[in-house]
C-alpha cells in the first residue's frame, strides 16, 4: 500500500504500508535527481544537495516528520472517532486528512482503497461531511472560511479553510480572549503574528448547538501556510526538523539548541527574532511553548524564514507551579530566568551577548510599558489579569531594567 506525497503537483516520494504495520518513506527518483527541488524539510537536507535516505521503517507509527502533521490531542480523538480509525493507526489516518494538512504538502493513495478507511476520492470527503464538530473538553482548532460579510463558516470537507478557529474551552476560562491581548501584545512589542480576531461564537456556521457557549468568544487566526485564491505556502515545525515524535514535544531539545539551529539556518536577524519571543513567553508566563509552536515557512519553496508567532497563551492564570515547555541553558524555572541567563544563552548558541541582551531588555520593556493598555482594553476575568500581573511583579527577567 503506498501513499504518495506532494509538495504543490510535485511527487517528493512515497510512504509505503509494509506488513506488520511498518511504514517506510522514500524519495523519488526525479525528486532526488532535481537540483532545483522545493525542501520537504530540514530533517531530510544533508550537506551538498544531498538527502538522508531511510532503510528502517517505523512500526504503527508515521515516521516523524510525517507523524507531526496529524493534529493531536482532543482533535485527533474526535477525528479518529468520527472516521472509524483507532488513533494509532497514523497511516490510514494521514491518508484521510491528506488533503489538508499543514503547508503545501498533499497525500494522496496510490489505491482504490486502504484498510482501515473507505475509499479515499469517493468518499472522503462525504465522511469529513458528515462530522458534528463538539464544543467539549480543551480548546479545539478547525480550519474556516471568511466570507465577504466577516462571517466564519466550517467548511463541508474540511478543506481549503484561510483561518483557524479556536473554539472556547470547558475547563479553562476565557482562553480565546487569554491569546488574543497575548497576540496584541506581542505585536506591540515588535514580534510578528497573524492577523486574528475574536468572533462570538454565534457567528461561526457550521456548528452544533452551542449549549453553555453561546455568549462565548472564539479566537480566529489567518493562517500563514494558506495564500487567498486557495495557494498553500509549506511550512514544518520544528519537531519535524528535529525528527521527534509529537510526544516528545515538550523533551529532547532545549531553547539553547533552537536558537542555536535557527542563527545556522535562518541567519543572525532571525536569532534575534527567536531571543526577543523567548523573551516574551517567559515575561507572559507561557509554560506550553514547545517544538511544535515554533514553525519555519518557505515562501519560495526553498528558502526558510521563522513564521510568525503563535499559540501565545499566558498560561499561568491557569497551571499552578507553572514552568517553561523548554528549559534555556538547563532551566524552566520562571523564576530562574535573568539576564544572566540569557547571557549563557547567547554564549551556549554563539549569538553576539550584547546583541542577545540589547533584545531581551527591549522586550522587557515593550511588556512593561503595553501591558496596562491590553489589560485595560482586553475582556478578561480579573482573575486572570491579576495572575498575569502577579507573575510580572515577582519575575526576576522583569525588574532586569
Amino acid at each position: 500500500m503506498n501513499l504518495r506525497v506532494l509538495l504543490g503537483d510535485q511527487v517528493v516520494g512515497r510512504l509505503m504500508l509494509l506488513p506488520g504495520e511498518q511504514i517506510l518513506f522514500v524519495f523519488a527518483d526525479d525528486y532526488l535527481t532535481d537540483a532545483n527541488r522545493p525542501v520537504l524539510g530540514q530533517y531530510y537536507r544533508l550537506a551538498n544537495n544531498e538527502l538522508r535516505q531511510e532503510t528502517r521503517p517505523t512500526r504503527t507509527k508515521l515516521p516523524p516528520w510525517f507523524s507531526n502533521l496529524l493534529p493531536e490531542g482532543p482533535l485527533l480523538d474526535y477525528i479518529s472517532r468520527e472516521a472509524g480509525i483507532h488513533p494509532s493507526r497514523e497511516f490510514q489516518l494521514l491518508a484521510f486528512l491528506g488533503k489538508d494538512l499543514p503547508g503545501a504538502v498533499r497525500v494522496v493513495s496510490d489505491e482504490a482503497s486502504i484498510p482501515g478507511i473507505e475509499t479515499l476520492e469517493a468518499n472522503a470527503v462525504t465522511k469529513v461531511q458528515q462530522l458534528r464538530f463538539s464544543l467539549a473538553g480543551v480548546q479545539l482548532k478547525f480550519s474556516a472560511l471568511m466570507n465577504k460579510h466577516g462571517g466564519l463558516t466550517i467548511p463541508a470537507g474540511g478543506v481549503g479553510g484561510e483561518w483557524i478557529v479556536k473554539l472556547p474551552s470547558s475547563i479553562y476560562p476565557a482562553v480565546p480572549e487569554n491569546e488574543a491581548a497575548m497576540l496584541t501584545l506581542a505585536s506591540r512589542a515588535g514580534i510578528a503574528v497573524p492577523e486574528h480576531r475574536l468572533v462570538p461564537v454565534t457567528s461561526i456556521e457550521g456548528l452544533p448547538s452551542l449549549g453553555n457557549f453561546a455568549d462565548k468568544n472564539a479566537l480566529a487566526v489567518r493562517r500563514f501556510d494558506r495564500l487567498s485564491g486557495g495557494g498553500r505556502v509549506h511550512m514544518e515545525d520544528l519537531a519535524q526538523v528535529f525528527g521527534i515524535f509529537p510526544h516528545d514535544k515538550y523533551e529532547k531539545v532545549g531553547n539553547v539548541r533552537l536558537a542555536e539551529l535557527i542563527g545556522q539556518i535562518l541567519g543572525p536577524v532571525a536569532a534575534q527574532d527567536f531571543v526577543a519571543r523567548l523573551a516574551f513567553i517567559v515575561l507572559t508566563g507561557n509554560g506550553d511553548m514547545h517544538l511544535k509552536n515554533w514553525s519555519l515557512l518557505y515562501p519560495d519553496g526553498r528558502t526558510p524564514i521563522l513564521s510568525p508567532a503563535y499559540d501565545l497563551v499566558s498560561t499561568v492564570p491557569y497551571i499552578p507551579n507553572e514552568k517553561l515547555a523548554l528549559n534555556i541553558a538547563g532551566e524552566k524555572d520562571f523564576s530562574a530566568i535573568t539576564r544572566e541567563r540569557f547571557k549563557r544563552l547567547a554564549e551556549k548558541a554563539a549569538l553576539p551577548e550584547r546583541e542577545t541582551l540589547a533584545t531581551m531588555e527591549r522586550v522587557v520593556d515593550a511588556v512593561q510599558s503595553g501591558w496596562p493598555e491590553i489589560r485595560r482594553e482586553a475582556n478578561l476575568p480579573s482573575h486572570i489579569t491579576e495572575s498575569i500581573d502577579k507573575h510580572l511583579q515577582e519575575l526576576p527577567l522583569a525588574q532586569s531594567r
